[in-house]
Parts: structure tokens; C-alpha cells; sequence
């Protein structure tokens, strides 16, 4: 049975600047859901944050670019905007860059991260959600998952996985159109080296899986520079990645999380910094940074998600948070 997850995170309203949303839009997000979320739309929904940004994640049956859920996700969002002007709160709306609403929410300054494929018996996946940064922070996660032995041994140990898997990069300075391109790995290896690397403007947007040519990672590459057309904000980007049988454990693609990557970032943008992994609903309240970012692992059955765990938990990441913060002393 076809499922698709849709993730999408938006600020529309934090507490004292970039610190997190208000509880009273947390509950008037949730509940509009709860109101206008109908059972033939939707399959089930998940609300939460991370610093000042509300994420929604959902599963259906209605495919990538659903008209109908990205409305429904825009309504709820304009909702909780409304509650955001009321209280008076730092950048209500802030993301919400476009009022005019045409199919779907892509490009209207939302991050959005969707993917479509055949549930398996066990359908894992994680969902990262990243604060003061872009979408290059992912890089590192996806490469040493998808794309490095020395990490991801399976790739060649594993007799059910002799073709590995192919890369969709896109360049998000290119404002004009949408510029994608798809590497096949291990073949175009060099070549996904030489456009990720260094500070370039190539991300990469999906990860396939070459045997079956379904999709295992997507990630938001919206730029709200290229859609204001000015400096808006951080990009902050989210992340669905699928886990466990054919395709990476859930410990091989944290992994990198573990190197403490410099990324892009920080005040309005504009500086590198530490990637640190933190818990669920956390604030940013340290200098508009350090760039962050958290995960939560799921699994479902026929698109219904159980309850999640926080993976960062982990008293282990405890030590790398450590670490990082010695850089901000």
C-alpha cells in the first residue's frame, strides 16, 4: 500500500525573539486539525517544534503536492498566526512569505519534505528538523548513510544491494528554475563529491534506492532569500530519512551527527558554527544559535504512526552537546 509523508515547519510566531512558539499556538494549530481533519484526508498527524518553529508531520494516500493537505496545512498555519498577532509575538507569520495559496505550500516559504513509496511490513523512518542553518546541513547525514562504505558497510557486504543509491542535487541559488540534477552511485561518485563539496550552492534534495528506484530521503531545499527576494531568515530545513532493512540503520545515519559538522548559519545567517544535536522541544536562546538540530523516530502499520522517540536523548549525545558548547566559551 502506497503511503506519503508530508512534513512541514513553519515559524509563525515565537516567544522573547527566536525562542519557540507560544503554547496557545501549539493548542490552536492542534486544534484546528482536530476540527477540519477528515478521516479520507488525512491518515494521522503529528505536532511538535523545535526552537521557534512549529513542524506538522502527516500520512495519506493522496501523494506528493496534495492540494488538499497542503490547504489543510496552511489553514492551520494561518490559524496559529492569528493567535501569534494576537499575543504579540516576535515574527508572527514570518514564514508565511506568499498570501496567495496555488495547489500546494511549495514556495510560499515553508519547508516541506514529502516522499511517496510502498510501506514495508516494517516501515521505520526518522524526521530531523534543523534550526539557524540551510539545507547543506544534512549533507554529511546523507553521504556517509547513503553513500560511504567506510560507514555504511552494508553497501559492500550485502549481496541485495550490488547497485546502491542515486542522488538528486539541486542548486538553490538558481532563482530562474528549479536546476536538479541525478547521480547514480557508485558510478557518479566523483561527480556528487565535487558539487557537494566546500560552500557551494548544491544540496541534495532525495536520496533512491537504485534496485527498486524508490525514494528513501527528502529534504526541504526551499531558500527564503530567493522567494523575499531579501534576508528573511535561516532556511532551517527538515529531514525524512527511511531506516533499517534495505537502507541504513538508524545509527549509521546519526553517525555523522557525531563529527560536530560546521555549518552555515547562526545570527541573520551569517556565520559558521557547530551542528549540535539536541532533544525535542527545545528553544534557542544562545546568541541565535548554535545551529541545531533534533530527531524523532517513528514507525507505522498501514500509515499509522505509533508513539515516537527522541533519539538525541541518548545520555551519549549528552557528551557531544558538551563539547560543542566548550566552542561558545
Amino acid at each position: 500500500m502506497k503511503i506519503t509523508l508530508t512534513a512541514i515547519k513553519a515559524d509563525i510566531g515565537s516567544i522573547g525573539g527566536n525562542i519557540c512558539p507560544s503554547r496557545a499556538i501549539m493548542k490552536t494549530v492542534g486544534e484546528y486539525f482536530k476540527k477540519n481533519s477528515l478521516a479520507l484526508l488525512l491518515i494521522n498527524h503529528r505536532i511538535s517544534y523545535a526552537g521557534n518553529y512549529i513542524v506538522i508531520l502527516c500520512t495519506h494516500r493522496k501523494g506528493v503536492g496534495n492540494e488538499a493537505v497542503h490547504r489543510l496545512v496552511r489553514e492551520a498555519l494561518l490559524a496559529g498566526t492569528k493567535m501569534a498577532k494576537q499575543q504579540g509575538l516576535y515574527d508572527d507569520g514570518k514564514d508565511l512569505l506568499k498570501d496567495s495559496f496555488s495547489c500546494n505550500i511549495r514556495g510560499m516559504g515553508l519547508a516541506v519534505a514529502e516522499m511517496e513509496f510502498e510501506e514495508r511490513q516494517g516501515e521505520s523512518f526518522l524526521l530531523f528538523v534543523a534550526s539557524e542553518t540551510d539545507p547543506r546541513a544534512y549533507i554529511p547525514a546523507l553521504y556517509f548513510g547513503f553513500a560511504d562504505p567506510m560507514h555504511y558497510p552494508r553497501l559492500v557486504l550485502s549481496e541485495s544491494m550490488p547497485d546502491g543509491f542515486s542522488f538528486k542535487v539541486i542548486d538553490i541559488a538558481r532563482t530562474q528554475a528549479d536546476k536538479k540534477i541525478c547521480l547514480k552511485l557508485p558510478r557518479d561518485i566523483y561527480n556528487l563529491v565535487s558539487l557537494i563539496l566546500g560552500q557551494g550552492n548544491y544540496v541534495i534534495e532525495g536520496v533512491y534506492f537504485n534496485k527498486t528506484g524508490e525514494q528513501v530521503a527528502a529534504v526541504s531545499t526551499v531558500r527564503l532569500h530567493n522567494i523575499a527576494s531579501k534576508y528573511v531568515g535561516k532556511d532551517n530545513p527538515i529531514m525524512l530519512v527511511r531506516v533499517q532493512g534495505d537502507f541504513p540503520t538508524t545509527g549509521e545515519i546519526l553517525e555523522s551527527f557525531k563529527i560536530e559538522p560546521y555549518v552555515a548559519g547562526l545570527m541573520r545567517g551569517s556565520y559558521v558554527g557547530p551542528l549540535m544535536p539536541v532533544t525535542l522541544n527545545n528553544a534557542i536562546s544562545f546568541s541565535d544559535g548554535p545551529p541545531v538540530v533534533s530527531c524523532t523516530a517513528y514507525c507505522m502499520r498501514k500509515g499509522k504512526l505509533v508513539e515516537t522517540e527522541d533519539v538525541f536523548a541518548h545520555p551519549r549525545w549528552d557528551h557531544i552537546r558538551n563539547e560543542i558548547s566548550a566552542l561558545w566559551r
